[in-house]
């Protein structure tokens, strides 16, 4: 739930179809650990070979592509051949975060039929692009990713990519068919924009798995979902929609959607009113603050809440619910921004329960249920105040329990985790990052699939008081 740069500035004009999706068919360390060689289901074709085969690779259903031979596929060497955009993943994972290296093979750029164009990589001014990376040392899995916030499909190269590469998995990543602050204007009714981002991630699933297959000469052994944020709700959604595609995935905060609530639009229009009277001090500051916690912020996490409000909550509610509910600000394009509590239309009064049927039917859309197919590992900080926890995954991990599914379920509260890793530099005595407990939990789901290995149980993961920072960003333990 990563906000873009910039607002948007005009109407939406009228939505277009997404288009024809060929659908037929959001511990170990951070070192960098390169794949072993010699793996089963390494390419075939060893080096100039290798090469020479990868222009027969074609990704089923793309209107355009172009495959490429590297010497280093993680972000060591895209940034400097140009297969990646830093700008894409900046603000996403501390500075000191390890950058694997050692991790050869091809690269696939390009972009299925689509009818928007918000997505300017590579000068194509295409949306659903999507990125397939094959290592020529495989270890027979597929990671597939979409990306976080309204980003671009290089946005996880750096937080996920990099590191699934160097253990020897095919990464493939989406940009879910519309980017920017004004993805919203895709679409031909409200809710659609974001509904293509989960029939994106579906489509480019069963296109990665093809390649794979063809590429290494046998199917992909197992494959993962996985994302951050919006990507995380990806994850859940596809384990709930389509399980057969999947093995299992690891959900890293991802977005909460119900038509009953909570949702975003629940808890942002609370923080909108309350924190800048909480920020003006005087006599009405402590009860501005009681209703931020009874709003879902967590106590402690008040040092976050300024940054937060300036970059994060005004632009994501406006943008967001006009995606969702484009009627309650009239011809206005999502909002007025940084308006006070009282303005006409302002979206610190917005009230998701009292709105019109058809707004939820438009969550509805894309609305999550609990009832996952496949085994899910969920990992969230205890100081998102982006999704508080108690306003996302606390409630979903009930909603998987009550469905049933909580077998198939794990769920690591981690203190000291915030939104994004990023933030980790500015407030090292107060923040863990969530990076190596990713990691931590997407090993644990490998074995869990492979041997069997129960994952520790549900818990909540303890920040230790004289913890080092430099150590937390190594390591992530599930256990304690």
């Amino acid at each position: 739930m990563d906000p873009p740069s910039r607002p948007p500035r005009t109407r939406r004009p009228a939505r277009s179809p997404i288009g024809a999706l060929a659908l037929t068919a959001l511990l170990v360390t951070l070192a960098a650990v390169p794949a072993a060689a010699g793996q089963p289901g390494a390419a075939r074709d060893g080096g100039a070979g290798h090469c020479a085969a990868s222009k027969r690779l074609k990704v089923p259903g793309a209107e355009r592509q172009e495959t490429s031979c590297l010497a280093e596929l993680t972000t060591a060497g895209t940034v400097s051949s140009g297969h990646t955009d830093p700008a894409d993943w900046a603000g996403l994972t501390p500075a000191g975060l390890t950058t694997p290296r050692g991790v050869p093979g091809i690269q696939i750029d390009g972009y299925f039929p689509d009818g928007s164009a918000t997505n300017t990589n590579h000068g194509w001014q295409h949306d659903a692009q999507f990125v397939i990376r094959l290592p020529d040392r495989w270890n027979g899995g597929l990671v597939v990713a979409g990306s976080p916030g309204v980003r671009e499909q290089y946005a996880n190269d750096r937080a996920i990519g990099d590191w699934v590469l160097s253990q020897g998995h095919a990464f493939a990543s989406t940009d879910k068919g519309n980017t920017g602050a004004a993805f919203h204007r895709d679409g031909s009714a409200p809710g659609d924009a974001i509904a293509e981002w989960n029939q994106r991630v579906t489509q480019l699933t069963r296109a990665a798995q093809a390649v794979v297959a063809r590429h290494y000469h046998r199917p992909a052994a197992r494959t993962l979902a996985t994302g951050m944020s919006n990507g995380g709700y990806l994850v859940r959604w596809q384990l709930e929609n389509h399980p057969e595609l999947y093995d299992g995935g690891v959900d890293w905060e991802g977005t909460l959607w119900r038509t009953g609530g909570p949702n975003l639009l629940d808890f942002l229009p609370p923080a909108l009113r309350a924190y800048p009277l909480y920020a003006a001090g005087g006599e009405g500051a402590d009860k501005a603050r009681r209703q931020m916690v009874a709003a879902g912020f967590p106590a402690g996490s008040e040092f976050l809440w300024p940054y937060h409000h300036q970059v994060y909550w005004d632009l994501t509610q406006r943008i967001y619910r006009e995606e969702l509910d484009p009627g309650y600000d009239g011809a206005t394009e999502a909002g007025t921004p940084f308006c006070a509590s009282g303005t006409p239309r302002c979206d610190a009064d917005y009230a998701y329960a009292t709105r019109p049927p058809e707004v939820r039917e438009a969550v509805k859309k894309i609305a999550l249920t609990g009832r996952i197919g496949k085994p899910l590992i969920t990992l969230h900080g205890t100081l998102d105040v982006q999704l508080p926890i108690g306003q996302d995954s606390d409630v979903y991990a009930k909603m998987v329990r009550d469905a049933g599914r909580g077998g198939l379920f794990r769920y690591y509260r981690v203190e000291g985790g915030t939104h994004v890793d990023s933030l980790v530099d500015t407030f090292p005595d107060k923040l863990r990052p969530l990076v190596p407990c990713h990691r931590s939990a997407f090993t644990a789901m490998e074995a869990w699939l492979a041997r069997g290995e129960q994952p520790p149980p549900s818990r909540t993961v303890p920040l230790e008081q004289a913890a080092d920072p430099a150590d937390l960003l190594t390591r992530c333990s599930l256990t304690g």
